[in-house]
Protein backbone atom coordinates (compact mmCIF):
# COMPACT_ATOMS: atom_id res chain seq x y z
CA UNK A 1 0.00 0.00 0.00
CA UNK A 2 1.64 3.50 -0.92
CA UNK A 3 1.06 6.36 1.42
CA UNK A 4 -0.98 7.92 -1.73
CA UNK A 5 -3.80 6.13 -0.78
CA UNK A 6 -3.95 6.64 3.01
CA UNK A 7 -5.69 9.75 3.84
CA UNK A 8 -5.66 11.94 7.12
CA UNK A 9 -8.46 10.01 8.91
CA UNK A 10 -7.13 6.58 8.40
CA UNK A 11 -5.21 7.22 11.65
CA UNK A 12 -8.12 7.75 13.66
CA UNK A 13 -10.24 5.15 11.69
CA UNK A 14 -7.74 2.05 12.45
CA UNK A 15 -7.38 3.49 16.28
CA UNK A 16 -11.33 3.37 16.67
CA UNK A 17 -11.24 -0.22 15.42
CA UNK A 18 -8.70 -1.62 17.49
CA UNK A 19 -9.97 0.46 20.80
CA UNK A 20 -13.42 -0.83 19.70
CA UNK A 21 -11.68 -4.71 19.49
CA UNK A 22 -10.34 -4.39 22.49
CA UNK A 23 -12.89 -2.92 24.55
CA UNK A 24 -15.44 -6.02 23.41
CA UNK A 25 -12.69 -8.43 24.01
CA UNK A 26 -12.22 -7.39 27.84
CA UNK A 27 -16.03 -6.69 28.52
CA UNK A 28 -17.61 -8.81 26.12
CA UNK A 29 -20.84 -8.63 24.92
CA UNK A 30 -24.24 -10.23 26.18
CA UNK A 31 -27.77 -9.25 25.82
CA UNK A 32 -31.18 -9.89 27.98
CA UNK A 33 -34.28 -11.50 26.59
CA UNK A 34 -36.77 -11.91 29.06
CA UNK A 35 -35.01 -14.12 31.67
CA UNK A 36 -32.54 -15.48 29.21
CA UNK A 37 -29.35 -13.86 28.82
CA UNK A 38 -27.22 -14.87 25.68
CA UNK A 39 -23.32 -14.74 25.09
CA UNK A 40 -22.52 -12.73 21.85
CA UNK A 41 -18.57 -12.09 22.61
CA UNK A 42 -17.46 -13.78 25.54
CA UNK A 43 -14.83 -11.40 27.62
CA UNK A 44 -11.97 -12.04 30.31
CA UNK A 45 -14.06 -12.79 32.92
CA UNK A 46 -15.15 -16.09 30.82
CA UNK A 47 -11.60 -17.23 30.24
CA UNK A 48 -11.22 -21.04 31.98
CA UNK A 49 -7.76 -20.64 33.69
CA UNK A 50 -5.36 -23.33 33.85
CA UNK A 51 -4.49 -25.69 36.93
CA UNK A 52 -1.39 -24.04 37.44
CA UNK A 53 -3.13 -20.58 38.14
CA UNK A 54 -6.66 -21.50 39.50
CA UNK A 55 -6.30 -25.39 40.31
CA UNK A 56 -9.65 -27.48 39.09
CA UNK A 57 -10.90 -31.65 39.50
CA UNK A 58 -9.84 -35.09 39.87
CA UNK A 59 -12.44 -37.09 38.82
CA UNK A 60 -11.89 -40.95 38.50
CA UNK A 61 -15.13 -42.56 35.85
CA UNK A 62 -15.93 -46.28 35.30
CA UNK A 63 -18.09 -48.27 33.50
CA UNK A 64 -21.56 -47.81 35.26
CA UNK A 65 -22.98 -51.01 37.13
CA UNK A 66 -20.84 -54.86 36.85
CA UNK A 67 -20.38 -53.77 33.48
CA UNK A 68 -16.56 -54.99 32.44
CA UNK A 69 -14.89 -53.26 29.80
CA UNK A 70 -11.69 -54.43 27.83
CA UNK A 71 -9.27 -52.50 27.79
CA UNK A 72 -9.96 -51.86 23.82
CA UNK A 73 -13.20 -50.08 25.18
CA UNK A 74 -11.20 -47.94 27.87
CA UNK A 75 -9.25 -46.76 25.32
CA UNK A 76 -12.23 -45.71 22.99
CA UNK A 77 -13.49 -43.97 25.78
CA UNK A 78 -10.68 -41.92 26.76
CA UNK A 79 -10.11 -40.75 23.17
CA UNK A 80 -13.59 -40.00 22.94
CA UNK A 81 -13.80 -37.92 26.23
CA UNK A 82 -9.80 -36.37 25.37
CA UNK A 83 -11.42 -35.46 21.59
CA UNK A 84 -15.23 -33.64 24.15
CA UNK A 85 -12.37 -31.66 25.82
CA UNK A 86 -10.49 -30.36 23.12
CA UNK A 87 -13.87 -29.09 21.67
CA UNK A 88 -14.74 -27.49 24.73
CA UNK A 89 -11.83 -25.79 24.70
CA UNK A 90 -9.97 -27.10 27.57
CA UNK A 91 -6.15 -27.57 26.19
CA UNK A 92 -5.11 -27.94 29.96
CA UNK A 93 -5.93 -31.54 31.31
CA UNK A 94 -4.46 -34.61 32.06
CA UNK A 95 -6.12 -38.06 31.14
CA UNK A 96 -5.34 -41.16 31.50
CA UNK A 97 -7.41 -44.87 31.52
CA UNK A 98 -6.59 -47.64 34.05
CA UNK A 99 -6.87 -51.35 32.82
CA UNK A 100 -6.26 -52.84 35.86
CA UNK A 101 -8.97 -51.49 37.57
CA UNK A 102 -11.65 -50.37 34.94
CA UNK A 103 -10.76 -47.00 35.53
CA UNK A 104 -10.47 -43.48 33.56
CA UNK A 105 -8.94 -40.45 35.48
CA UNK A 106 -9.68 -37.26 33.95
CA UNK A 107 -8.18 -33.79 35.74
CA UNK A 108 -9.02 -30.27 33.96
CA UNK A 109 -9.31 -27.13 35.33
CA UNK A 110 -12.37 -25.23 37.16
CA UNK A 111 -14.91 -23.70 34.73
CA UNK A 112 -14.67 -19.65 34.32
CA UNK A 113 -16.20 -18.11 37.88
CA UNK A 114 -17.02 -21.90 39.49
CA UNK A 115 -16.68 -22.03 42.80
CA UNK A 116 -17.83 -25.43 43.92
CA UNK A 117 -17.11 -28.52 42.53
CA UNK A 118 -20.21 -30.98 41.26
CA UNK A 119 -19.38 -34.14 39.51
CA UNK A 120 -22.47 -34.38 38.36
CA UNK A 121 -21.99 -31.01 36.55
CA UNK A 122 -18.33 -32.31 35.56
CA UNK A 123 -19.90 -35.17 33.34
CA UNK A 124 -22.72 -33.04 32.14
CA UNK A 125 -20.34 -30.46 31.07
CA UNK A 126 -17.70 -33.08 29.35
CA UNK A 127 -21.02 -34.37 27.03
CA UNK A 128 -23.23 -37.31 27.20
CA UNK A 129 -21.58 -38.46 24.62
CA UNK A 130 -25.05 -40.63 24.00
CA UNK A 131 -25.58 -43.25 21.49
CA UNK A 132 -26.69 -41.60 18.54
CA UNK A 133 -29.35 -43.47 16.17
CA UNK A 134 -31.73 -42.99 13.39
CA UNK A 135 -34.80 -45.57 13.19
CA UNK A 136 -37.73 -46.42 11.29
CA UNK A 137 -41.16 -45.12 12.98
CA UNK A 138 -41.16 -43.53 16.19
CA UNK A 139 -42.28 -46.13 18.46
CA UNK A 140 -41.05 -47.15 21.99
CA UNK A 141 -41.50 -49.55 24.95
CA UNK A 142 -42.18 -48.20 28.81
CA UNK A 143 -41.55 -49.81 31.55
CA UNK A 144 -42.91 -49.56 34.97
CA UNK A 145 -40.34 -46.62 36.50
CA UNK A 146 -40.96 -44.51 33.07
CA UNK A 147 -37.95 -45.65 31.35
CA UNK A 148 -37.96 -45.17 27.47
CA UNK A 149 -36.62 -47.75 25.39
CA UNK A 150 -36.69 -47.00 21.33
CA UNK A 151 -38.06 -50.28 19.18
CA UNK A 152 -37.74 -49.29 15.54
CA UNK A 153 -35.21 -51.20 13.76
CA UNK A 154 -32.48 -48.64 13.35
CA UNK A 155 -31.09 -46.97 10.02
CA UNK A 156 -27.94 -45.60 10.95
CA UNK A 157 -25.80 -44.82 13.93
CA UNK A 158 -23.00 -42.63 15.35
CA UNK A 159 -20.24 -44.91 13.49
CA UNK A 160 -22.01 -44.56 10.21
CA UNK A 161 -21.47 -40.60 10.34
CA UNK A 162 -18.18 -39.32 8.91
CA UNK A 163 -19.00 -35.38 10.01
CA UNK A 164 -21.59 -33.11 11.17
CA UNK A 165 -21.67 -29.33 11.58
CA UNK A 166 -24.77 -26.94 12.43
CA UNK A 167 -26.36 -23.70 10.29
CA UNK A 168 -29.39 -22.29 9.67
CA UNK A 169 -31.69 -23.12 7.23
CA UNK A 170 -35.51 -22.10 6.27
CA UNK A 171 -38.10 -24.09 7.63
CA UNK A 172 -41.66 -24.88 5.88
CA UNK A 173 -43.41 -21.35 6.79
CA UNK A 174 -39.60 -19.40 5.46
CA UNK A 175 -37.94 -18.65 8.96
CA UNK A 176 -35.19 -19.85 9.33
CA UNK A 177 -34.19 -22.33 12.27
CA UNK A 178 -30.97 -24.13 13.18
CA UNK A 179 -30.43 -27.22 12.13
CA UNK A 180 -27.62 -29.82 12.83
CA UNK A 181 -25.82 -31.38 9.59
CA UNK A 182 -24.54 -34.82 9.26
CA UNK A 183 -22.16 -36.09 6.27
CA UNK A 184 -22.27 -40.10 6.08
CA UNK A 185 -19.59 -42.39 5.45
CA UNK A 186 -20.25 -44.79 2.39
CA UNK A 187 -21.95 -47.40 4.56
CA UNK A 188 -23.78 -44.52 5.96
CA UNK A 189 -24.68 -43.15 2.38
CA UNK A 190 -25.98 -46.53 1.39
CA UNK A 191 -28.32 -47.64 4.39
CA UNK A 192 -29.65 -44.32 4.64
CA UNK A 193 -30.41 -44.27 1.22
CA UNK A 194 -32.01 -47.70 1.34
CA UNK A 195 -34.19 -46.32 4.26
CA UNK A 196 -35.45 -43.29 3.17
CA UNK A 197 -36.43 -44.94 -0.59
CA UNK A 198 -38.67 -47.01 1.20
CA UNK A 199 -40.21 -44.80 3.16
CA UNK A 200 -40.66 -41.75 1.11
CA UNK A 201 -44.00 -40.54 0.54
CA UNK A 202 -45.33 -42.68 3.73
CA UNK A 203 -46.58 -41.40 6.77
CA UNK A 204 -43.72 -43.25 9.02
CA UNK A 205 -41.03 -40.89 10.23
CA UNK A 206 -37.57 -41.41 10.84
CA UNK A 207 -37.07 -40.81 14.15
CA UNK A 208 -34.13 -39.65 15.51
CA UNK A 209 -32.57 -40.48 18.67
CA UNK A 210 -29.58 -39.95 21.58
CA UNK A 211 -29.98 -43.19 23.76
CA UNK A 212 -33.55 -42.67 24.83
CA UNK A 213 -34.12 -39.41 23.89
CA UNK A 214 -36.02 -38.38 20.52
CA UNK A 215 -34.49 -35.28 19.05
CA UNK A 216 -37.51 -35.36 16.34
CA UNK A 217 -39.13 -37.62 14.23
CA UNK A 218 -39.10 -35.98 10.07
CA UNK A 219 -41.42 -37.21 7.84
CA UNK A 220 -39.09 -38.55 4.44
CA UNK A 221 -40.55 -36.53 1.21
CA UNK A 222 -38.06 -37.69 -0.98
CA UNK A 223 -35.17 -40.40 -1.02
CA UNK A 224 -31.77 -38.90 0.11
CA UNK A 225 -28.93 -40.65 -1.52
CA UNK A 226 -26.16 -37.87 -1.57
CA UNK A 227 -24.66 -38.86 2.00
CA UNK A 228 -26.10 -35.71 3.56
CA UNK A 229 -28.93 -35.66 6.15
CA UNK A 230 -30.82 -32.82 8.25
CA UNK A 231 -31.67 -33.21 11.99
CA UNK A 232 -33.94 -30.57 13.04
CA UNK A 233 -35.39 -30.27 16.43
CA UNK A 234 -36.19 -26.61 18.07
CA UNK A 235 -32.50 -26.09 18.16
CA UNK A 236 -30.99 -22.98 19.26
CA UNK A 237 -27.60 -22.25 17.91
CA UNK A 238 -25.68 -23.31 21.25
CA UNK A 239 -27.70 -26.49 21.58
CA UNK A 240 -27.09 -27.08 17.81
CA UNK A 241 -23.71 -26.72 18.21
CA UNK A 242 -23.48 -29.05 21.20
CA UNK A 243 -25.18 -31.94 19.97
CA UNK A 244 -22.84 -31.41 16.29
CA UNK A 245 -19.74 -31.54 18.59
CA UNK A 246 -20.78 -34.24 20.59
CA UNK A 247 -21.58 -36.75 17.34
CA UNK A 248 -18.54 -35.42 16.22
CA UNK A 249 -16.70 -36.91 19.76
CA UNK A 250 -18.13 -40.07 18.99
CA UNK A 251 -20.24 -41.87 21.55
CA UNK A 252 -18.38 -43.87 24.35
CA UNK A 253 -18.21 -47.73 24.38
CA UNK A 254 -20.02 -47.86 27.53
CA UNK A 255 -22.13 -45.84 30.23
CA UNK A 256 -19.86 -43.74 32.28
CA UNK A 257 -20.22 -43.05 36.20
CA UNK A 258 -18.34 -41.19 38.90
CA UNK A 259 -16.48 -43.13 41.06
CA UNK A 260 -14.75 -40.59 42.77
CA UNK A 261 -13.61 -36.93 42.89
CA UNK A 262 -11.45 -34.46 44.65
CA UNK A 263 -10.24 -30.72 43.86
CA UNK A 264 -6.74 -30.04 42.81
CA UNK A 265 -4.78 -27.00 44.28
CA UNK A 266 -3.44 -24.75 42.48
CA UNK A 267 0.52 -24.94 41.20
CA UNK A 268 1.07 -21.43 41.18
CA UNK A 269 -1.69 -19.93 42.22
CA UNK A 270 -3.95 -16.52 41.43
CA UNK A 271 -1.55 -14.45 43.33
CA UNK A 272 0.90 -15.34 40.77
CA UNK A 273 -1.51 -14.30 38.06
CA UNK A 274 -1.89 -10.93 39.99
CA UNK A 275 1.63 -10.44 39.86
CA UNK A 276 2.36 -11.42 36.64
CA UNK A 277 -0.01 -8.79 35.52
CA UNK A 278 0.95 -6.31 37.66
CA UNK A 279 4.80 -6.71 36.25
CA UNK A 280 3.34 -7.15 32.46
CA UNK A 281 1.49 -3.64 33.23
CA UNK A 282 4.56 -2.03 34.39
CA UNK A 283 7.00 -3.48 31.76
CA UNK A 284 4.49 -2.22 29.15
CA UNK A 285 4.09 1.50 30.53
CA UNK A 286 8.19 1.46 30.42
CA UNK A 287 8.28 0.28 27.10
CA UNK A 288 5.60 2.66 25.91
CA UNK A 289 7.83 5.12 27.42
CA UNK A 290 10.71 4.31 25.87
CA UNK A 291 9.32 3.59 22.54
CA UNK A 292 7.31 7.15 21.93
CA UNK A 293 10.81 9.22 23.46
CA UNK A 294 12.87 7.32 21.17
CA UNK A 295 10.85 6.93 18.22
CA UNK A 296 8.22 10.03 18.47
CA UNK A 297 5.39 9.27 15.91
CA UNK A 298 6.28 5.59 14.82
CA UNK A 299 6.77 5.02 18.77
CA UNK A 300 3.29 6.32 19.57
CA UNK A 301 1.89 4.02 16.71
CA UNK A 302 3.87 1.07 17.56
CA UNK A 303 2.60 1.25 21.53
CA UNK A 304 -1.33 1.33 19.69
CA UNK A 305 -0.84 -1.26 17.84
CA UNK A 306 0.50 -3.79 20.64
CA UNK A 307 -2.48 -2.78 22.32
CA UNK A 308 -4.34 -4.17 19.45
CA UNK A 309 -1.79 -7.30 19.31
CA UNK A 310 -2.54 -7.85 23.37
CA UNK A 311 -5.98 -7.37 22.65
CA UNK A 312 -5.84 -9.96 19.33
CA UNK A 313 -4.11 -12.92 21.96
CA UNK A 314 -7.02 -12.28 24.42
CA UNK A 315 -9.38 -12.55 22.06
CA UNK A 316 -8.62 -15.91 20.56
CA UNK A 317 -7.98 -17.17 24.15
CA UNK A 318 -11.43 -16.16 24.80
CA UNK A 319 -13.06 -17.66 21.74
CA UNK A 320 -14.48 -14.19 20.23
CA UNK A 321 -13.25 -15.66 16.50
CA UNK A 322 -16.12 -17.87 15.91
CA UNK A 323 -14.25 -20.11 14.00
CA UNK A 324 -12.57 -21.80 17.34
CA UNK A 325 -14.13 -21.70 20.87
CA UNK A 326 -11.08 -20.53 22.87
CA UNK A 327 -8.70 -21.67 24.70
CA UNK A 328 -7.83 -22.66 28.33
CA UNK A 329 -5.15 -19.64 29.86
CA UNK A 330 -1.97 -21.37 31.73
CA UNK A 331 0.81 -19.34 33.17
CA UNK A 332 2.69 -21.11 30.19
CA UNK A 333 0.14 -19.52 27.68
CA UNK A 334 0.32 -15.99 29.08
CA UNK A 335 4.16 -16.44 28.67
CA UNK A 336 3.58 -17.43 24.85
CA UNK A 337 1.87 -13.33 25.08
CA UNK A 338 4.94 -11.56 26.72
CA UNK A 339 6.90 -13.18 24.17
CA UNK A 340 5.26 -12.81 21.41
CA UNK A 341 4.79 -8.98 22.54
CA UNK A 342 8.30 -8.89 22.86
CA UNK A 343 8.60 -9.64 18.99
CA UNK A 344 5.87 -7.06 18.32
CA UNK A 345 8.44 -4.42 19.96
CA UNK A 346 10.87 -5.67 18.33
CA UNK A 347 9.51 -5.43 14.71
CA UNK A 348 8.29 -1.98 15.86
CA UNK A 349 11.92 -1.41 16.91
CA UNK A 350 13.20 -2.18 13.55
CA UNK A 351 11.02 -0.11 11.31
CA UNK A 352 11.56 2.49 13.19
CA UNK A 353 15.50 2.72 12.86
CA UNK A 354 14.49 2.47 9.11
CA UNK A 355 12.65 5.64 9.18
CA UNK A 356 15.52 7.17 10.84
CA UNK A 357 18.42 5.93 8.59
CA UNK A 358 16.16 6.54 5.53
CA UNK A 359 15.63 10.10 6.84
CA UNK A 360 19.02 10.99 7.47
CA UNK A 361 19.83 9.74 3.91
CA UNK A 362 18.12 12.87 2.97
CA UNK A 363 14.47 11.27 2.27
CA UNK A 364 11.62 13.13 2.32
CA UNK A 365 9.67 11.54 5.48
CA UNK A 366 7.40 10.37 3.06
CA UNK A 367 9.33 8.33 1.09
CA UNK A 368 11.53 7.65 3.87
CA UNK A 369 8.26 5.86 5.62
CA UNK A 370 7.29 4.10 2.45
CA UNK A 371 11.30 2.42 1.94
CA UNK A 372 11.60 1.84 5.62
CA UNK A 373 8.10 -0.13 5.64
CA UNK A 374 8.90 -1.81 2.79
CA UNK A 375 12.86 -2.55 3.71
CA UNK A 376 11.93 -4.14 7.55
CA UNK A 377 9.47 -6.37 6.48
CA UNK A 378 11.68 -9.07 4.87
CA UNK A 379 13.79 -8.74 8.32
CA UNK A 380 10.69 -9.02 10.44
CA UNK A 381 9.38 -12.09 8.35
CA UNK A 382 12.32 -13.66 9.24
CA UNK A 383 12.52 -13.27 12.74
CA UNK A 384 8.76 -14.38 13.04
CA UNK A 385 8.71 -17.33 10.51
CA UNK A 386 10.72 -19.03 13.09
CA UNK A 387 8.36 -18.70 16.30
CA UNK A 388 5.36 -19.59 13.56
CA UNK A 389 7.36 -22.62 13.34
CA UNK A 390 8.11 -23.47 16.67
CA UNK A 391 4.43 -23.11 17.86
CA UNK A 392 3.20 -25.65 15.11
CA UNK A 393 5.86 -28.28 16.11
CA UNK A 394 4.78 -27.63 19.71
CA UNK A 395 1.04 -27.58 18.77
CA UNK A 396 1.40 -30.75 17.16
CA UNK A 397 2.95 -32.72 19.41
CA UNK A 398 1.71 -31.70 22.68
CA UNK A 399 -1.79 -31.10 21.28
CA UNK A 400 -5.00 -33.27 21.23
CA UNK A 401 -4.52 -36.21 18.62
CA UNK A 402 -7.95 -34.50 16.54
CA UNK A 403 -6.27 -31.42 16.41
CA UNK A 404 -5.00 -30.46 12.58
CA UNK A 405 -1.58 -29.66 13.35
CA UNK A 406 -1.55 -33.14 15.23
CA UNK A 407 -3.02 -34.94 12.32
CA UNK A 408 -0.10 -33.53 10.03
CA UNK A 409 3.11 -33.80 12.22
CA UNK A 410 1.74 -37.12 14.04
CA UNK A 411 1.49 -38.78 10.57
CA UNK A 412 4.90 -37.61 9.33
CA UNK A 413 6.81 -36.79 12.32
CA UNK A 414 5.92 -37.99 15.47
CA UNK A 415 4.11 -40.88 14.78
CA UNK A 416 7.21 -43.47 16.65
CA UNK A 417 6.30 -41.66 20.13
CA UNK A 418 2.57 -41.77 20.42
CA UNK A 419 0.15 -39.42 21.18
CA UNK A 420 0.63 -37.02 24.22
CA UNK A 421 -1.81 -34.37 25.25
CA UNK A 422 0.34 -31.98 27.67
CA UNK A 423 -2.25 -28.62 27.98
CA UNK A 424 0.65 -26.41 29.20
CA UNK A 425 2.99 -26.90 26.60
CA UNK A 426 0.07 -26.50 24.24
CA UNK A 427 -1.20 -23.44 25.51
CA UNK A 428 2.39 -21.91 25.37
CA UNK A 429 2.26 -22.75 21.00
CA UNK A 430 -1.09 -21.74 20.88
CA UNK A 431 -0.68 -17.99 22.22
CA UNK A 432 2.59 -17.59 20.94
CA UNK A 433 1.36 -18.65 17.48
CA UNK A 434 -1.75 -16.14 17.50
CA UNK A 435 0.68 -13.33 18.84
CA UNK A 436 2.85 -13.81 15.59
CA UNK A 437 -0.13 -13.80 13.50
CA UNK A 438 -1.44 -10.58 15.37
CA UNK A 439 1.72 -9.18 14.97
CA UNK A 440 1.98 -9.11 11.29
CA UNK A 441 -2.20 -7.79 11.69
CA UNK A 442 -0.99 -4.82 14.10
CA UNK A 443 2.60 -4.51 14.25
CA UNK A 444 3.33 -4.15 10.16
CA UNK A 445 -0.43 -3.69 8.51
CA UNK A 446 -1.72 -1.29 10.70
CA UNK A 447 1.14 0.37 12.00
CA UNK A 448 1.91 1.16 8.22
CA UNK A 449 -1.65 2.35 7.84
CA UNK A 450 -1.48 4.94 10.98
CA UNK A 451 2.07 6.34 10.41
CA UNK A 452 1.60 6.93 6.57
CA UNK A 453 -1.62 8.53 7.58
CA UNK A 454 -0.22 10.98 10.20
CA UNK A 455 2.27 11.95 7.95
CA UNK A 456 -0.44 13.37 6.03
CA UNK A 457 -0.96 15.81 8.59
CA UNK A 458 2.92 16.75 9.47
CA UNK A 459 5.88 15.91 8.05
CA UNK A 460 8.28 17.26 10.18
CA UNK A 461 11.33 15.08 10.22
CA UNK A 462 12.30 15.83 13.84
CA UNK A 463 8.44 13.84 14.35
CA UNK A 464 9.92 10.71 13.11
CA UNK A 465 13.10 10.07 14.43
CA UNK A 466 15.21 12.52 12.00
CA UNK A 467 17.64 15.42 13.18
CA UNK A 468 15.37 17.62 10.54
CA UNK A 469 13.08 20.36 10.80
Amino acid sequence: MTVKKTGRSTFFIVVALIALFAVSTVTGLDYIYGDNTTTVIKGVDDIRLGIDIKGGVDVTFAPAGDYDATDAQLDAATEVIKTRLATLGINDNELYSDGKSDRIIVRFPWQAGESNFDPEAAVKELGEMAELTFRKGDEYDTDAEGNITPTGDIVINGSDIDSAGYTQQPDASGNYEWVVTLKLNTDGTSKFGSATSELAGTSTPISIWMDSTMISAPTVNNAITNGNAVITGNFTSESAKKLADQINSGALPFKIETKSFKTISPTMGEGSLDAILLAAVIAFALIAIYMIVLYRVPGLVAVIAICGQIAGSLAAVTGWFGFQPGATLTIPGIAGIILAVGMGVDANIITGERIKEELRSGKSTDAAIRVAYKRAFSAILDGNITNVIIAIILMGAFGVPSSFFSKILNRTIFFMFGATAEGVVYSFGFTLLVGVICNFIFGVFASRLMVTSLAKWSDKKALYGGDGK
